[in-house]
């Protein structure tokens, strides 16, 4: 199993337009921080945890080969923005929609922006297609399971997933946009090879966990390592990193952790 991190940032990215703190002048690259998404490969399937804006972008640079189904989170702009751009990996199913696993606040964000792809297959070659589907709270594939858990995001909900690799047994759990984590998702994530959770910056927020309650998490989950990621440019990479317990880092974009 293998996860790369496309985006890592919040709604506004960093470096935030019109913005000369530190962090946004940096020129550390991991301080460049597209929207948050993220690319699963789990057995011989290619699976996209939301879609960007900036989606097409990374897409190019990683070389994504293709993409077999979508897990949305939730339908906010800075994860769902990227969904048109995936009408590429339509054309390499043969003209089959791309299965769209989400809530039903995805479902309806994705029919009010989208409702033109909303299709068993795309109007013609170069058109996207998603079919829509209620994410269960456990999805069996040939390459393994996928658990689902409801989170809380301020006024709305989210999808956290963990994610079960059949043959290898690998663990990667994977919870952003989350003010916290509930109890049954953690012991379902407990002892996994890989955690990430959604640490936005070191001020409390409303909607979005920040560093220290992702750290009080991370402990209840004792994985192997956890990457923190959805942050703002409040967080300067290499400066807040020192402040991080041992197995407890930073995403970046760009980054692969491979768990084989």
């Amino acid at each position: 199993m293998k996860i790369t991190f496309l985006g890592t940032g919040t709604s506004q990215g960093v470096p935030v337009i019109g913005c000369s703190c530190p962090t946004c002048v940096s020129t550390d690259p991991r301080n460049t921080r597209y929207r948050t998404h993220a690319h699963v490969e789990i057995g011989n399937l290619n699976i996209q945890v939301d879609a960007a804006p900036e989606f097409r972008i990374q897409a190019l640079k990683h070389s994504i080969p293709k993409i077999d189904m979508v897990l949305l989170t939730h339908g906010h702009a800075d994860h769902i923005l990227g969904m048109d751009d995936l009408r590429r990996y339509c054309d390499m199913r043969d003209g089959e929609a791309l299965p769209v696993y989400t809530n039903e606040e995805g479902k309806e964000r994705m029919r009010s922006i989208y409702g033109y792809a909303i299709r068993g297959k795309p109007k013609e070659y170069g058109y996207p297609a998603f079919s829509l589907f209620r994410m269960p709270s456990r999805l069996d594939l040939p390459a393994g399971v996928i658990h689902s858990f409801n989170q809380r995001h301020g006024n709305f909900e989210s999808l956290g997933f963990v994610f079960i690799e059949r043959f290898t047994s690998k663990k990667l759990a994977y919870f952003t946009d989350c003010d916290s984590v509930k109890q049954k998702a953690i012991e379902r994530a407990k002892g996994a090879d890989l955690a990430v959770l959604d640490g936005l910056r070191f001020k409390a927020h409303k909607s979005h966990m920040s560093v220290e309650q992702a750290i009080e998490v991370a402990d209840k989950i004792g994985a192997k390592k956890t990457y923190l990621i959805h942050m703002t440019h409040h967080v300067n990479h290499a400066i807040a990193e020192t402040k991080l317990p041992g197995k407890v880092r930073f995403a970046y974009d760009n980054l692969v952790v491979d768990l084989c």
